[in-house]
Order: C-alpha cells, then sequence, then structure tokens
C-alpha cells in the first residue's frame, strides 16, 4: 500500500479485483467530538441492507450533478455577471454620467469586495447554522435585487452605498458553492467540479458581452445606458432566486428529489473524505484551530496575490489600445473563451496528476509573460497587446485551484467553513487592493498598476510551489501517530481515487440483518463521520 499523494489517477488500486478498498478500521474517536448528522442518517438506514455497486454509484453521481452542479453554474454565473457590470458599463460613459472623478470609478470596484471581506465572518457563521440551499436562493435574490435597485442612483455615493449592498449579499455565494461541493463530492471529483462552476467567469464574459453589446445600442431620453444593464441583469438575476429556493436542496440527507436508496449511496461515498458532510454545530474550538493553521495562511497569501484589478479595467484596458467601446466589448468575448478552456483544462491537470500546487506555478507563468507583454509592447502592435491581454486571463484558472486546494485540505464543519471564510477574505483583500493599484488618471498605459500585477503574479507561483512541502510534512505526521495508535502507517485514499480504480471495485457494502449492529458501531467509531479537524484525525490524508 501506499499513500495517495505518491499515486496518479490511473494506477491500479492496492484492493482486490471484485470490492472497493474499505475505509480504515475503526477506532475510537475523541470523547469531544460531536457526531455529523450524515452519521445519524447512516446509523437509522443501516438496519436495511444496503450494498450498491459502482455503476449505481455513477448513476447518483449523475444525478448529483444534473441537479445540484448545474444550479451551482447558474448561481455562480449570475453573481459574476452582476458584479461584472460595473466593467461593462465603463465604456458606455458611467464616469461621465454619474460625474465621477478621480479614482471614485475604482472605488466602486474595490467596495463590492470590501463589503465582501467584512460579511465574510458573519457568512462563515451562517452556511455551519443554516440550510445552504435557502441560503444560497437568498443571497441570489437579495443581491439581485440591489443591482435592478442601483440603476436608479445617477450619483458617486448613491452608486457606491448600492454596490457595497451587492457585495455583502454576493459574500454567501462563493463560500456556499464551496460548502457545496465539499459536501456532495468525493475528494477527488471536487477539483473538476470546482472548475466547472469557477469557469462561469469566463462564460459570463462572453454572455456578458453579448448583452452589453445589444443593451448598448438602446437608445432611450429616460435612462442612460448603465442604467438599462444594471435594471436588466438584476431582474434576470431575481428570476434565479426563485429557480434556486425551489430546486437546491440543503444537503444530501435532506435532497427530495434523491430516492432513500439514493440518499445512502449519496451519504455513504462520503465517508471516504473524512471530512464529514453537515454538523449545524458551531465550534469555537474548530475556529481557533482555524486561525492558528499554517496553511489556512499559506492559502491566504496566495489568493490575496491572485486578485488584482484587471478584471474592473479590463475593458478600459483594451478600448485603449487604439479599439472603439463596441469593439473593446467584443475583444472580452475571446477572454471569456480562454477562461473556460484554460480553468476547466488546469482542473482536468490537476485531478489527473495529483499536484495543485505545481499546475498553479506553471498557469501562473502565463499571465506573468502576458503583463511583460502588456508593459513593454508598443501601442502601435495592438495584436500584440492584445495577446498579452488574454494570456493574463489565464489567471482565473488559479482561483478554483486555490478554492478546490485548500477544501480538500481540510475537515470539520465549522473548521472547513472558517478556512474558507479566511480565504475569500483574501480574495477580497487582493480585490480591494487590485483596482486601486490602477487608475484612469494612468490611461492608456496603466504602467504601474501592471508592475503590480506581475509581482503578484509571480508570489501566488512561489507560493503555491512551497505549500506541498508542508502538506507532505503533516502527511509523516498522521502516518506516526497511526502507527503509535496500532493502525496502519500507510493508508489508501479512496477520496481521490481515479475512474478506473473506482470501476475496478464492483461494492461498497453496509452490513445487513444480524450486521446492522456492526454498521451502528463502525459509524459512530469512524473518525470519518464524527466532526473531527483535518489535524485531530489521524487517518485524513493531505492531498498536494
Amino acid at each position: 500500500m501506499s499513500t495517495p499523494a505518491s499515486k496518479e489517477a490511473g494506477d491500479k488500486p492496492v484492493a482486490s479485483a471484485d470490492e472497493i478498498t474499505p475505509a480504515p478500521e475503526p477506532h475510537a474517536a475523541p470523547a469531544n467530538t460531536m457526531r455529523d448528522k450524515a452519521t445519524d442518517f447512516l446509523v437509522s438506514h443501516s438496519a436495511e441492507g444496503v450494498s450498491f455497486t459502482y455503476e449505481e454509484e455513477k448513476a447518483v453521481v449523475r444525478r448529483i450533478d444534473l441537479r445540484v452542479l448545474v444550479l451551482l453554474l447558474g448561481a455562480y454565473f449570475f453573481q459574476q455577471l452582476d458584479k461584472s457590470s460595473l466593467s461593462y458599463v465603463s465604456i458606455f460613459g458611467i464616469s461621465q454620467d454619474a460625474k465621477l472623478v478621480g479614482k471614485e470609478y475604482s472605488w466602486l470596484g474595490s467596495i463590492l469586495y470590501l463589503a465582501q471581506l467584512v460579511m465574510q465572518p458573519l457568512a462563515a457563521f451562517i452556511l455551519v447554522k443554516l440550510p445552504t440551499g435557502k441560503v444560497i436562493a437568498a443571497a441570489i435574490f437579495l443581491w439581485g435585487s440591489s443591482l435592478a435597485i442601483m440603476s436608479a442612483c445617477t450619483n458617486f455615493s448613491s452608486l457606491l452605498g448600492l454596490r457595497f449592498m451587492l457585495g455583502a449579499f454576493e459574500a454567501m455565494i462563493a463560500p456556499s458553492c464551496v460548502a457545496v461541493t465539499q459536501m456532495w463530492w468525493r475528494r477527488g471529483e471536487q477539483t473538476l467540479r470546482t472548475s466547472y462552476w469557477n469557469a462561469m467567469n469566463g462564460v459570463t464574459a462572453i454572455v456578458g458581452s453579448l448583452f452589453t453589446y445589444g443593451l448598448g445600442h438602446i437608445e432611450s431620453d429616460k435612462m442612460f445606458k448603465y442604467q438599462i444593464i444594471f435594471l436588466f441583469c438584476g431582474l434576470l438575476t431575481v428570476v434565479y432566486a426563485v429557480i434556486v429556493l425551489i430546486y437546491m436542496p440543503d444537503s444530501p440527507m435532506e435532497a427530495k428529489y434523491l430516492t432513500e436508496r439514493e440518499k445512502v449511496i449519496a451519504v455513504e461515498r462520503l465517508r471516504a473524505n473524512q471530512m464529514g458532510v453537515a454538523s449545524r454545530e458551531w465550534r469555537w474550538d474548530h475556529f481557533r484551530e482555524s486561525m492558528l493553521d499554517l496553511k489556512t495562511w499559506c492559502w491566504f497569501v496566495a489568493i490575496v496575490a491572485i486578485s488584482g484589478g484587471i478584471s474592473t479595467f479590463g475593458s478600459l484596458i483594451v478600448r485603449d489600445f487604439g479599439y472603439t467601446n463596441f469593439e473593446a466589448i467584443l475583444f472580452n468575448i475571446p477572454f471569456g473563451v480562454i477562461q473556460v478552456l484554460v480553468i476547466i483544462g488546469s482542473g482536468w491537470l490537476a485531478t489527473r496528476f495529483q499536484r495543485k500546487g505545481l499546475v498553479i506555478a506553471g498557469v501562473s507563468i502565463l499571465p506573468s509573460i502576458g503583463t511583460i507583454l502588456m508593459l513593454t509592447v508598443p501601442r502601435r502592435h495592438k495584436g500584440a497587446l492584445l495577446f498579452g491581454y488574454y494570456l493574463v486571463s489565464c489567471l482565473a484558472a488559479i482561483t478554483p485551484l486555490i478554492y478546490a486546494w485548500q477544501a480538500q485540505n481540510t475537515a470539520g464543519d465549522t473548521k472547513k467553513k472558517c478556512t474558507s471564510a479566511v480565504v475569500f477574505v483574501g480574495m477580497c483583500t487582493g480585490n480591494v487592493i487590485g483596482p486601486l493599484l490602477f487608475s484612469t488618471d494612468d490611461a492608456p498605459l496603466y504602467r504601474s498598476g501592471l508592475i503590480a500585477d506581475l509581482i503578484m503574479f509571480l508570489t501566488v507561483g512561489g507560493v503555491s510551489a512551497l505549500i506541498p512541502f508542508y502538506l507532505m510534512f503533516l502527511n509523516r505526521q498522521h502516518a506516526k501517530r497511526r502507527e503509535e495508535l496500532g493502525k496502519n502507517a500507510v493508508l489508501v485514499d479512496e477520496s481521490m481515487m481515479g475512474k478506473g480504480q473506482m470501476e475496478s471495485g464492483k461494492a461498497v457494502e453496509i452490513e445487513d440483518g444480524e450486521g446492522g449492529a456492526k454498521v451502528r458501531r463502525t459509524l459512530e467509531e469512524d473518525n470519518a463521520m464524527q466532526d473531527m479537524t483535518d489535524l485531530k484525525n489521524e487517518d485524513f490524508i493531505y492531498v498536494y
């Protein structure tokens, strides 16, 4: 047997040819741990006698993808669309129509992330205590309403206030998407799912550009162009909120659209994660551990470094290459296509080779090269400048990899939410600072902002290349503890098994009939479904 960090998704499993290797031998959990709600659910169904094949599990995963993943895609799409609406309207004269001066436009970009930063602690608490599906629906409705109301704003102060409200409500969506991904999929499946919903950033650039191109041609003596765009996007978002409220389940145990058998399969398959599912109990010891965990702050530094001001100033930068307003909008479409391809492609690479640190370091080279081109190429070479801008778009692939990386290496319900909150505070911090590094006064070169971005892109590559060494150290510490407790020092991580390895196993069994009592004892003693943190659970295996 070997540790999962040294195995690729295509390696042969250690298990025999006709079954998937079971979870590690049960070991009594510490007395102060809480049971995850998934434990109670599985115990209540253990007497029914359930075994399921790989084909059955695959069918359940397909149903989860078609419902939960699709709803996440839409939620993240509208979040990015509404947030990016400021960038779209920038070239239609919002600065002139709303009488913005100096850095006021920059502050409209930064205030949204400042609001998200302030709201992250509350978001973490809400996600632990309240049903996730309802939280997502409410957040979408509130930020959509804020954007629609923003269409009535005609000066800096009113726009600033509504942008703050928009950011405050949008603060829920990214941590909610991470929480839902942890709750519904195995760790080996999470990277690609995170890449899928984060790729909506690119889809938004495509669809949003087309929306803006069409709406920008509307001439009205009652409304400015930016007001029309805000109203359209806001009302569309409110409609989607109703769809999410109706169809988004709160957890695998509460998914009404799944049969009882499918619910058991959906929950049981997550035991290999060693992360729990949901407890709905806030734990201060988890909070303290999250704040003192070195890897939490490593991811914080990485996400701060990758969050720049390109998203806010992108349309202005392209326009100042010498293109017209409508040309600048249309040139954002290839930008979005590149984002979608590089996000999903890098997610596939990280899943295939199970080396997120190296993939992130490699991807960070592309926006660095693009920034250098934008700094050094003469303005008359529009094509080369546009190519550099498109290379910078590759930075979008790094954010979902960091989201997935921290999520896969954190356990315990409260700790998962708190660690995600710290990462999103980092994302917001970077996005508050990013637009302020640019100024419309620096047009058309934007030299100081681009130099600052280049330094940050190089920083994220260096930090991400170093994090795996610390994760290796933690795995060695867990192996030593397992040995001291009389367990196998080396474990096979089922949660990171690839498709070929999963297909080689034919069944995961929950003992039935007279064996039901054994299942209850295993569930209660197994660390996998106790509300334990990754540092406390010696069976937890970190992924690089």
